[in-house]
């Protein structure tokens, strides 16, 4: 029998970063608590530390970083890659099946267990090809930077005198390649039952669950929308809002997968955000236990700026220089052999990597818009979009987000065809994300873009090869049929933007084409129309009455749109005529590359270049007043900290939902719209007006035949899980009042509080001001758009440290699940109401009933009631609901389960204390 390798744990002591203090635990058993200069001078008598994320730890003892440390969060990523775990003590406890410690010194004595536990992970792998590629990756690290574990790993994988290997960096040498399978045959179009749902449910759920029967009656709700098609055009469409609590994900994955099993075709699962996307891919896991299972039935699908390129790792592995990225690179590349999708922005790539290494080396890993060259990459077989894209023809369910699939409507089905069924979850946002998908925009980021995937990179760090470079091979071949049209495309790509625009364009200085010029009086006219303010985030301002020199500058820029739109349409022709003439003449290979760069061309040059030109034309046009526009055009100046940073046109429809109707939902055969909050609960409304008001922001409206309706209310006994306070004595507009509230907040409730912002600026400010006193007294505070950590790993965080505090905008709004004490207490700054611009207020005329109040209240509630929803997610969570907004209309909180009682923040801080401390301790307060 194989004798197990000896481990070898470093020799140094653990450290735990405390509030104001450090716990040290020697290798002997020594415990030392420090705080202020001793922690510097004992740091220096020992060997570098073993600890988690050593970044935070110097930040939060206020050291200089560590030149030298054993980073559990290092050997983590490298011994289980593709294994999430939040970055913290607690977090890699939770993650490795430990008890998570609760007290500093517990911390400190677990992280040696936990470097046990990894290296045994890896020593479980020493006889195999895994094994062996991880300890050339380790042993070539030891020789290029000593990397403090190298000798550890090594020495568990029984290989300690293992000899570098360059090649460990290439992980696409061992990457499987996609392979053409024959088209999937044509669905069927058999119905499923209600009792047939039911049970699939109860097979998920399995023996000994919990019995919800409103679970049940809501799967049975949702299994109307896989019914068959009886008219072209009138798709099986069921709106079905079920209070939080319900079981709702299980409830429609069971029709849905019944659905797809029995017919042949993936349902499309589409929910907002790529952290609810990973969410609903672990509920699967009820459906699918099997991992191997999952991955043949269930496929992720994102933009491809969401997955790892392998062409732009390897391009990054060549320009590898600093032995700061080394590291970085290296547990990319172990990531790329182990992850089940490639996406590394929301899957299972650490979250923590850009906040520890710095957003030089990860930033450069995902495909940026416009440098994908398809089929004449190097790595197009093994490529993960590629794989994703095959995957999902085969699959049963597809997990994507609204915003994917509103893009591929957008485009007339896109990579992945049309599915004939969908649901959407969230399915509130579907007018926001419908807002997005589309519109158009003539800014100086969009034609530069368009320039830089013309001509490729015209300095600084982009690999971008441009459109010469990416079919030189077909120019080759072709003739001058193409290679005339080609060199005109790329002479007239010359009046786009060019580099430095935004220095010239910010500057006032002389604009060098056409493109520019137009920029220029468009940033000439809003800084003369728009209103007084601070400027800070931008400036808007109406179309109409239109300045001569934008009208003129707009007349020369449509002359150049033109002159670049024409030889492209030729090089479109040029190419097909290659695939109709001699077809039999093309390998498989060539006919690929020739497809993919004619769909590149339609999609990322004439598309836009033909909405930009009709965006121009209609420009000169004056509507007549008093008629309802079908598009809204506005101009647009936008900044950054104070700075132009771009400027030009926008185009909106006044109600996205009509094309999501016609281009979406009208083809569909069947879709499930469902939320927590699909109507709006306004005061003294009928359920039919809640109804109404559900259709209009879904667009069911649009559709010939009726939706089916469906309700199923919480189960969550509000009134004694919940209390919920309007402060009546904080000043809203002073970012002090509002960061002292908060903090007292915050130390009343121990932690586990996450506060809402509509502002990134005063959510910053706010940080600022509340952090270091809320660590003093031990509880840590993350915040969005300040901690370098996608959304998804401070969500896990904020799970994994149960007295942790988070702060955040929209997006934590809507894309977190936290049940439990780690989410207690629920602060608003303030009424998160719509943003006054110009799209809005003309939806506020046009789309608002005659009642434009009740329009932007409706905005308010939806919004509210979201947030609150946050808070109980299981049947024994208790929460506290804030609002710091003394002027917050009774109106808004028609919607929230209980009513919101006005108190004095003094009141509210007692009030809150006591309520939570009732649920800590299991009994009253005394």
């Amino acid at each position: 029998m194989p004798v197990a390798p000896r481990l070898l744990l470093p020799d140094s002591p653990a450290l735990v970063a405390g509030p104001g203090r450090a716990t040290l635990l020697t290798p002997d058993g020594e415990l030392m608590v420090l705080q202020g200069a001793e922690i510097e001078r004992e740091l220096a008598l020992h060997p570098p530390p073993i600890l988690v994320h050593a970044p935070a730890t110097a930040r939060r003892l206020d050291i200089p970083p560590f030149l030298d440390s054993y980073d559990l969060l290092e050997l983590f990523a490298f011994a289980l890659p593709a294994r999430l775990a939040a970055p913290t003590p607690r977090g890699l406890a939770a993650a490795l099946g430990l008890t998570p410690p609760h007290e500093d010194a517990d911390a400190a004595a677990l992280l040696p267990e936990i470097a046990t536990k990894l290296l045994r992970a890896l020593a479980e792998t020493r006889n195999s090809a895994a094994g062996a590629d991880a300890a050339a990756m380790a042993a070539q690290l030891k020789a290029t930077i000593n990397w403090a574990w190298a000798d550890s790993v090594l020495a568990a994988l029984g290989t300690p005198d293992a000899k570098p290997d360059r090649n460990a960096f290439r992980p696409w040498r061992r990457l499987p390649e996609w392979e053409d399978d024959a088209p999937p045959p044509p669905p069927a179009s058999h119905g499923i039952t209600a009792t047939e749902t039911r049970q699939r449910l109860a097979e998920i759920l399995g023996e000994g669950s919990e019995q919800r029967p409103s679970q049940a009656d809501y799967a049975s709700a949702a299994a109307m929308a896989f019914q068959p098609r009886e008219v072209e055009g009138e798709p099986r469409l069921v709106l079905a809002e079920a209070g939080t609590g319900t079981g709702k994900t299980l409830g429609y994955i069971a029709p849905a997968s019944l659905w797809a099993e029995r017919n042949g075709a993936p349902v499309w699962l589409s929910t907002y955000t790529r952290n609810l996307q990973r969410q609903l891919d672990q509920e699967l896991a009820r459906l699918y236990p099997d991992p191997e299972e999952r991955r043949a039935r269930v496929v992720l699908r994102k933009g491809r700026e969401n997955y790892l390129c392998l062409l732009n790792l390897e391009e990054v592995q060549g320009q590898m220089t600093l032995k700061d990225s080394v590291l970085p690179l290296a547990l990319a590349a172990r990531w790329t052999t182990h992850t089940r999708e490639g996406d590394i922005l929301g899957g299972d790539f650490p979250g923590w990597m850009t906040e520890v290494f710095g957003v030089g080396v990860i930033g450069h890993l995902p495909d940026r818009r416009g440098e994908c060259i398809r089929s004449a990459c190097t790595h197009y077989r093994k490529c993960f979009v590629e794989h994703s894209i095959r995957r999902a023809r085969h699959a049963r369910l597809v997990v994507a987000n609204h915003a994917l699939v509103m893009v591929q409507a957008a485009l007339g089905g896109g990579e992945d065809g049309k599915p004939l069924r969908y649901v959407f979850d969230e399915g509130h946002h579907i007018f926001d994300a419908a807002d997005g998908a589309f519109s158009a925009a003539i800014t100086g980021f969009e034609t530069a873009e368009l320039r830089r995937w013309l001509l490729g990179a015209e300095g600084g760090r982009s690999r971008a090869k441009g459109l010469q470079r990416r079919i030189e091979d077909l120019v080759e071949e072709s003739g001058e049929d193409v290679t005339g049209p080609l060199l005109a495309a790329l002479h007239a790509a010359q009046g786009l933007p060019g580099p430095f625009w935004q220095t010239r364009m910010a500057e006032g200085t002389g604009a060098s084409n056409p493109t520019e010029a137009f920029l220029a009086a468009v940033r000439a006219q809003v800084l003369a129309r728009a209103p007084e303010d601070d400027g800070q985030y931008g400036l808007e301002a109406d179309v109409h009455p239109l300045n001569p020199e934008v009208e003129e500058t707009g007349r020369l820029l449509d002359v150049a749109l033109s002159a670049l739109e024409d030889p492209l349409k030729k090089l479109c022709q040029a190419l097909q005529s290659r695939i109709d003439h001699a077809p039999e003449e093309l390998e498989t290979s060539d006919r690929i590359k020739l497809e993919t760069a004619i769909r590149g061309l339609e999609r990322r040059g004439l598309m836009p270049l033909a909405a930009w030109r009709g965006m121009l034309k209609g420009m000169t046009v004056v509507p007549e007043p008093g008629t309802r526009p079908r598009m809204v055009d506005w101009f647009e100046l936008t900044r950054r900290e104070a700075r132009d940073v771009d400027a030009g046109m926008r185009r909106h429809w006044l109600d996205p939902t009509i094309p999501f109707a016609t281009d979406l939902a009208g083809p569909a055969h069947g879709l499930l719209i469902t939320s927590a909050t699909l109507r709006d609960r306004a005061p003294n409304a009928d359920e039919e007006a809640a109804w109404r008001a559900a259709e209009a922001r879904t667009g069911a409206g649009h559709l010939a035949m009726p939706a089916i309706r469906a309700a199923v209310p919480s189960p969550f006994d509000y009134q004694s899980q919940t209390r919920a306070f309007v402060v009546t004595d904080v000043d809203k507009s002073r970012t002090e009042q509002v960061a002292s509230a908060m903090r007292a907040l915050f130390l009343a409730s121990g932690g586990g509080g996450l506060g809402l912002f509509t502002a990134i600026r005063r959510l910053r400010e706010v940080a600022r001001l509340i952090a270091p006193p809320l660590l003093a007294e031990g509880i840590p505070l993350y915040a969005q758009h300040v901690d370098a950590m996608d959304n998804s790993t401070l969500v896990d965080v904020f799970r994994a440290e149960e007295d942790s505090c988070l702060l955040g905008t929209d997006a934590m709004r809507d894309g977190v699940d936290v049940p439990g004490r780690s989410l207690r207490l629920l602060v608003y700054e303030r009424v998160p109401w719509p943003r006054p611009t110009i799209l809005h207020r003309e939806r506020r005329i046009h789309l608002s009933g005659g009642y434009p109040k009740g329009y932007d209240d409706a905005e308010a509630r939806h919004r509210l009631r979201q947030g609150f929803g946050r808070l109980i997610r299981r049947g024994e969570d208790k929460g506290v609901f804030v609002l710091l907004d003394p002027r917050a209309p009774s109106r808004l909180m028609a919607g929230l389960p209980v009513e919101p009682r006005r108190v004095t923040l003094k009141e509210a801080v007692a009030e809150t204390e006591a309520f939570l401390r009732e649920e800590s301790t299991g009994g009253s307060a005394p």
